[in-house]
């Protein structure tokens, strides 16, 4: 009797679990429950009715996806991510809001950031370079304000798509995350990742998108910044040519400029990093994975 009152309650339940996709449609939500720090993410929301407007919000920051339609669906695909140098391990709510039908709905979420081990690097540096003088401090901050203001880049179309394009040929060197010895001075992790080039070798677009930044720093020396959409932003240093210019729309594999040599530098390579809603995120989980492992589907 007590096995057939249980099937009763699960009939029932399903049932009614039926009746409430009849009635809203189908939502589907994918997102990872765990990441490292330092990682990107991916959230997407799947809808078999039109989805008329949807905003993720994390760690403080919302982002409105560009919605598309796929094979019959409604398609909302949102990229987050931490950065080693300012975020925190622990749990962080992940809201969704949506509108189909004409009616406001929510879903609330929970992600977990753990821990991740990043290894130690010994550099030496021209010691200007490391402290820099008095006289250079206006033009740094000048350039911070510019690098602020790129990568606060919010456009609604998203122009990439995973994996990102190789921005060279070079072979990768100092990964993100290194915590930087400096001529024996503990500095801020390395939130990029290098790669080896002679001077003057091609490097070119990860993804569709917009010049929104050609800057010459004290730090990153000749660099550009481009905006892919919905808050993704890559950013390249160091380079000996820029060919291209603020404003410019560039495409998948464009060459932008060459590998050189400029800014705080030991030699000749790119360092190239990737802002994911303001926040540095490890560039090798959008240029090796795929959607699906960014959204935590095994």
């Amino acid at each position: 009797m007590k096995y057939n009152k249980i099937k009763v309650v699960f009939f029932t339940f399903f049932l009614f679990l039926f009746f409430v996709s009849s009635a809203f449609g189908s939502v589907n939500l994918a997102y990872p429950k765990k990441v490292g720090l330092g990682e990107a993410f991916l959230v997407r929301l799947t809808s078999d009715k039109p989805l008329e407007s949807v905003s993720v919000e994390w760690k403080g920051k919302t982002v409105k996806p560009e919605i598309r339609e796929w094979k019959e669906r409604y398609v909302a695909l949102a990229m987050f991510g931490t950065d080693v140098l300012f975020d925190k391990t622990g749990k962080d709510r992940l809201v969704i809001k949506y509108v189909s039908d004409g009616k406001n709905r929510s879903l609330g979420r929970t992600i977990k950031v753990a821990k991740k081990k990043y290894k130690i690097q010994r550099l030496t540096l021209p010691e200007n370079m490391v402290t820099p003088p008095q006289e250079v401090y206006d033009k740094i901050s000048r350039d911070r304000e510019e690098v602020k203001a790129a990568k606060a880049s919010m456009s609604d179309q998203r122009k990439w798509f995973l994996p990102f394009q190789r921005p060279t040929k070079g072979s990768q060197s100092s990964p993100y995350g290194a915590q930087r010895i400096l001529n024996g001075k503990p500095k801020n992790p390395h939130r990029g990742l290098d790669f080896r080039g002679s001077k003057g070798t091609a490097v070119k677009a990860m993804a569709d998108g917009k010049v929104v930044l050609v800057g010459d720093h004290y730090y990153a020396g000749n660099c550009v910044y481009l905006d892919h959409g919905n808050g993704v932003v890559t950013m390249y240093f160091h380079l000996s040519r820029i060919d291209v210019k603020e404003g410019e729309i560039v495409d998948r594999g464009q060459v932008i400029g060459g590998i050189g040599a400029t800014g705080r530098v030991t030699g000749p390579h790119l360092h190239m990093s990737v802002s994911v809603q303001g926040r540095l995120v490890d560039p090798a989980y959008v240029l090796y994975k795929t959607t699906d492992q960014l959204l935590g589907i095994k």
